[in-house]
């Protein structure tokens, strides 16, 4: 079965086919790094993830490029207000986005350049200078470099926008400006007194790049000038990635991107995620909450990129849930299987359906029901005690290659050692069949965040499942 993509731009399921088999470069757009990663960031760096897993455990070799945008009327702002330099302040953010990812487990791009490295703006201001030659690009009164979109007849594709329809609004410069507005956008913004020490010397004077021209520089320095995949939000398309189409084409002469993948936006509790609403939520928030980066990973991946995501506590609560479900299920494999060798024909036997549904544009819904089916069946087959060591082998094998995409396996969390001497004094009160004292000792552990459940082997501890306000 072919992997098949929706391409944003021709807006059809298309057969993924690379340019140079089995290498696929892909480009995804990363954080603008004046404030902490929110989790509609995330949506769509964990989406790129599983995009970038699946390609791999399907056999394709991903060189991948995530940029960090240092450079912006966002990151001047923030180092003005913090009355530091600007490579200061975007440190402690770049340092956090990298913590964060480790958290949730995703993969890390082969390259992280970032706009304010020299190499990057030579190759920014190599490429403004090809399109001034080519009367292309040109300065304003203001001093700045402006493309001029009339020069590109196929500005407006991606989108799907007929420009001719729309009332231009003249050259823009701000790197903030909303979607409608249609104009010349800025490759090269003059340097004024807001921008304080921040800016490099051009044949065109002193200033600093648009934030278009940052990516279409990094894209194609790092992958040269056709890439496979080209990822980003939906609120990337315009006129963000139509500029990149627009700079890199009239630069290269070739088609920029073979497939534009874009992920839906995310809502919190069924509204646009807001300061003003309470509502908006950094990875950190929610880890201090006393959700694990793994639970957020499930919460964030299991619907489809392409879909509107709801991202509620409610769904949380039913990651912590399934994921425990899994974990139970390894667990009982696990016992059953003890040292024995997988059993070469029950491995065969195992479907392929997970990596199929995962062809079909990332279908991680029925990805996940592959899953979940299986674990409904093996339950049953070691609940009558049908199923043999060597079955219950091959099915954790089967487990890690899927794993290998999902990244969900758990990892132990160390318990504290409050916890443990609680659990320790409670396994006494039981012993001496103070019953009470038992139950007294239980909700203490509670009350840390830990249930306990007794089984015939003894205590078992587990996370507690926390509420909105915990």
């Amino acid at each position: 079965m072919p992997i098949k993509f929706y391409d944003t731009y021709s807006r059809q399921l298309e057969e993924f086919k690379p340019i140079e088999p089995p290498k696929v470069k892909l480009y995804t757009c990363g954080p603008t790094v004046y404030s902490f990663a929110h989790i509609g960031n995330f949506r769509a760096y964990v989406f790129e993830d599983l995009l970038q897993r699946h390609l791999e455990a399907r056999g394709f070799e991903v060189e991948r490029v995530m940029n960090l945008t240092d450079v912006d009327d966002k990151t001047i702002r923030g180092s003005r207000e913090a009355d530091i330099s600007l490579p200061e302040f975007t440190a402690k953010f770049k340092k956090a986005f990298f913590e964060d990812i480790e958290t949730l487990r995703i993969k890390r791009a082969n390259h992280f350049p970032a706009a304010t490295e020299p190499a990057n703006l030579a190759k920014m201001i190599e490429m403004i200078d090809q399109l001034m030659q080519q009367d292309i690009a040109y300065q304003a009164e203001d001093r700045s470099i402006y493309f001029r979109i009339s020069r590109y007849p196929d500005y407006g594709k991606l989108a799907h926008l007929n420009l001719a329809e729309l009332r231009p609004t003249g050259r823009i410069q701000n790197d903030e400006y909303e979607k409608e507005s249609i104009g010349d956008f800025a490759l090269w913004k003059a340097w004024d007194e807001k921008d304080g020490p921040i800016g490099w010397d051009t044949p065109w004077g002193r200033g600093r790049p648009g934030w278009h021209i940052e990516c279409s520089a990094m894209a194609t320095r790092f992958l040269g000038p056709e890439l496979d995949i080209h990822c980003g939000g939906v609120d990337n398309i315009f006129p963000h990635h139509e500029a990149e189409i627009a700079q890199s084409e009239c630069v290269n002469r070739k088609k920029f991107v073979r497939y534009w993948l874009h992920n839906a936006h995310l809502l919190v509790e069924g509204q646009k995620m807001s300061k003003s609403l309470g509502n908006f939520f950094t990875l950190r928030d929610l880890l201090d909450k006393g959700f694990t980066g793994r639970e957020l990973r499930y919460a964030l991946i299991q619907v489809n990129y392409r879909s509107p995501l709801n991202f509620t506590f409610d769904g949380l609560n039913q990651a912590r849930q399934s994921l425990r479900r899994i974990d139970e299920w390894l667990r009982r494999l696990q016992e059953i299987a003890g040292n024995a060798a997988p059993d070469p024909q029950f491995a065969a036997a195992r479907s392929d359906s997970f990596f199929e549904a995962l062809d079909d544009d990332l279908n991680i819904s029925a990805a996940l029901a592959e899953v979940f089916d299986q674990i409904r069946a093996t339950n049953s087959s070691m609940d009558v005690g049908e199923l043999t060591p060597g079955q219950a082998a091959a099915l954790l094998d089967w487990w890690d290659r899927i794993n290998q995409v999902l990244q969900l396996h758990e990892e132990a969390e160390p318990i504290p050692q409050n916890v443990t001497l609680l659990l320790q004094q409670r396994a006494d009160a039981r012993a001496n069949k103070n019953w009470a004292q038992s139950d007294a000792l239980r909700a203490q552990i509670e009350k840390l965040g830990w249930l306990v459940k007794d089984t015939r082997d003894g205590q078992k501890l587990a996370r507690k499942v926390l509420s909105p306000e915990s």
